[in-house]
């Protein structure tokens, strides 16, 4: 029997040892050097992904690397975890001493400087509600909690109830003042919660750590919903295409619809599947149209594929509240988005999928169990 290998501590972060630790079990042409995965994916043998993750923002963070690809991978992976830890402290509304809190209980009576990045995620919450013609809001929380939905509680409010928190919904009545960086509300009442794009905006600040470290392979996801990938990953299956991300029926999370493939880009995933209550023999979901008031009825799932992770969170949440057509023709008239949408179909326990925007080259489609259980578009 062969003499133990030593590993070092680098070799650990990088995952060669794992790797190593197989190979030491299987014949020695069964795995490939850990350094060499490069020449291992053309060469049709498996490849092995290392996955770091911590829970945060009430979700499971995990960034996926190819193992042994990179010197540094699980340290830039842990310092990218870290700044997801930070920056919950920030966004947080459930945390008192957050800037984001602090900017609700003051921006009514003064304005308020922030920190550079929340100013710009700031203004692009409110570029995109102009944009979505109000259907992504970040202040619709006060719907929210009149609804039941931020306890998990969900109810059926009083009439007078839901107009007085319609009173205290419009992203219109945020002042942002560039040249001194601050936040201003135009009324008492007001309050603003990235819940919809929050997760990823950080996503998107942990790939700027993960590249400033080299890095530029890899696939993050925040609670599955939110997904950023880069670059491919190095396995003779994927031959180049990207990464790979199952898309799941929304009543039926152990059954999978479809296959999106990923490279430079970033999903969303807006549904009502797990939270909802029914009234009078009516399904509500828990996400609102700030417009109306009301939950949103049409959609049961709305994927987006955008450039950035907070764009593609911030407009799964549009899409969802616009409903089948409208959101139709929003991609349309922006062809650098992607989407899949379900709703109901017309019999029962069937669904109706559309997909825009997708090429057979990124997307797959999967059989569903039984032949009613879904409907093309």
């Amino acid at each position: 029997m062969s003499s133990p290998r030593k590993t070092t501590r680098r070799d650990f972060l990088a995952g060669r040892s794992a790797v190593r630790a197989i190979s030491d079990l299987l014949p020695d042409e069964t795995l490939p050097d850990p350094t060499l995965q490069s020449v291992a994916s053309t060469s049709g043998r498996p490849t092995y992904l290392l996955q770091v993750g911590r829970t945060a923002m009430a979700c499971e963070f995990q960034i996926f690397l190819n193992a042994g690809q990179h010197e540094e991978a699980t340290e830039g992976a842990l310092e990218a975890l870290d700044l997801v830890d930070d920056l919950e402290d920030q966004l947080s509304v459930y945390r008192d001493q957050s800037e984001l809190s602090r900017l609700n209980r003051d921006a009514a009576c003064t304005a308020v400087p922030v920190e550079p990045g929340l100013f710009g995620l700031l203004e692009q919450s409110v570029r995109l509600y102009r944009e979505t013609a109000g259907a992504f809001d970040i202040t619709a929380g006060p719907l929210t909690k009149v609804w039941g939905f931020h306890r998990r509680e969900g109810r059926f409010p009083a009439p007078e109830t839901l107009a007085q928190a319609r009173n205290h919904v419009g992203s219109d009545q945020i002042d942002l003042d560039e040249s001194t960086r601050s936040v201003r509300f135009r009324k008492t009442g007001i309050e603003i919660n990235l819940g919809a794009i929050g997760k990823g905006y950080a996503l998107d600040r942990c790939a700027e750590r993960l590249r400033s470290r080299g890095i530029e392979n890899f696939l993050i996801h925040g609670g599955q919903s939110s997904v950023l990938a880069a670059g491919a990953r190095l396995d003779p299956s994927h031959a180049g295409r990207g990464w790979s991300i199952a898309v799941r029926h929304p009543l039926r999370p152990e059954q999978y619809l479809g296959q999106l493939w990923l490279h430079d880009r970033a999903c969303g995933t807006s549904s009502s599947g797990n939270q909802f209550f029914h009234f009078e023999g009516r399904r509500y979901g828990h996400v609102i149209d700030p417009r109306s008031g009301y939950p949103a009825s049409d959609l049961l799932a709305a994927t987006v594929l955008a450039q950035t992770a907070a764009e593609a969170d911030a407009l799964a949440t549009a899409l969802f509240v616009m409903g089948s057509d409208a959101a139709t023709a929003f991609c349309q008239q922006r062809p650098e988005l992607a989407a899949v949408l379900i709703r109901g179909g017309s019999r029962t326990g069937a669904i109706e999928l559309r997909t825009i925007g997708l090429s057979d080259a990124e997307w797959e489609p999967c059989h569903a169990d039984g032949p009613d259980n879904s409907e093309a578009s």
